[in-house]
């Protein structure tokens, strides 16, 4: 692959012989690197939660870094845990790896607009690297560097961000799963507590005023109460769907 396709396929524009687009790429992977930091930061101890937790239901440090490798999605894999058993109830665990995940249906649908000027054999294969992480700093991104009011997608800074939050996930659990053992109960540190706080990091940057808001929290009030009264793990779909409809309901025609 030329120097000159690379380029394309990161930005889908540009060209080698353009040292300001060059530049450009540079830059925005330093940001995505540095806006990504304080969050990969609060990752860390979520990973190792994972990677003890799986220890001790007898997956050892091979299985965990293939695991969270190939499905790099962190709340599938925590329920997957949860359930696990051995042997384990394979259709099981993927049905509820499926219910956890299909979030990023809709997380995907908002980046629709926003990847366009990207073909289909760049997009997918970044997607795959999508977390909810990198999709909230990604998407914010977009939308502070609007140009004419229209949102600018930058697919290295996506990338950076991605790439970062992929090596010390995987790092991360399979020290978890090499230390699990001696740890004994991760909970007794208080280190399950990372999850949250990144995701009100998360939220923080992403706040723009009350009323967008509001389906924020009518996600948050029905992923409660179907937590408390429904049994499984339908609060993870019913939250985020009812917060696209509240959305929807506010949009402008």
């Amino acid at each position: 692959m030329s120097v000159k396709s690379m380029n394309e396929s990161i930005d889908g524009a540009g060209s080698a012989d353009d040292p300001t687009a060059i530049d450009s790429i540079r830059k925005d992977v330093v940001r995505g690197l540095k806006d990504g930091f304080p969050v990969l930061l609060g990752v860390i101890p979520f990973a190792l939660v994972l990677g003890a937790q799986a220890s001790h239901k007898g997956l050892n440090s091979l299985a965990v870094p293939l695991m969270t490798g190939l499905n790099f999605a962190g709340g599938s894999e925590f329920a997957a845990i949860q359930i696990w058993t051995s042997p384990p109830h394979i259709f099981l665990i993927m049905a509820v790896t499926f219910l956890v995940n299909s979030r990023h249906i809709l997380m995907g649908a908002t980046l629709v607009p926003l990847l366009m000027r990207f073909s289909k054999r760049k997009v997918l294969p970044a997607l795959f690297f999508m977390t909810d992480e990198s999709w909230a700093l990604s998407y914010s991104d977009a939308y502070k560097r609007s140009i004419n009011n229209v949102p600018h997608f930058s697919m290295p800074y996506y990338l950076a961000a991605s790439f970062s939050f992929y090596i010390m996930w995987v790092g991360c659990t399979t020290l978890g799963a090499l230390i699990g053992p001696v740890l004994g109960d991760v909970h007794h540190y208080g280190f399950d507590m990372a999850f949250p706080a990144v995701f009100l990091v998360l939220v923080r940057g992403m706040w723009s005023g009350f009323r967008k808001a509001i389906p924020w929290f009518a996600s948050l009030i029905v992923a409660v109460a179907v937590y408390h009264y429904v049994p499984g793990v339908w609060y993870v779909m019913a939250g985020p769907l009812v917060g696209l409809v509240v959305a929807w309901l506010q949009g402008d025609k």
